[in-house]
């Protein structure tokens, strides 16, 4: 799994049939230090995120593993909001 924060949405009128439904998301990939990387990616919705938040998700055949996108042609989901997180004991995110 990979942090990134939700930059925000985007918005398909037409798509493929099995991604009916869905939700996406904008990520700004961050480091460990809660930096941006200079990467972005588009990943389904899985916990219903929100702009601005820190999220975790996974991307590649794991992506597909959820209740959510099982079956479906996704490359990237996220799976969970962040809460917080600390690195050798120090804080680095606090929602």
């Amino acid at each position: 799994m990979l942090l990134a924060r939700v930059a925000g949405t985007v918005v398909s009128s037409r798509k493929e049939t099995r991604l009916e439904g869905l939700k996406f998301l904008l990520l700004e990939q961050l480091g460990i230090d809660n930096k941006p990387t200079g990467g972005y990616v588009v990943a389904a919705d899985a916990v219903g995120a929100g702009v601005d938040e820190v999220v975790m998700y996974a991307s590649g055949s794991s992506a597909r593993q959820t209740e959510y996108t099982d079956q479906r042609p996704v490359d990237a989901v996220v799976m969970a909001i962040v809460d917080s997180w600390e690195v050798g004991g120090n804080d680095v995110w606090q929602k």
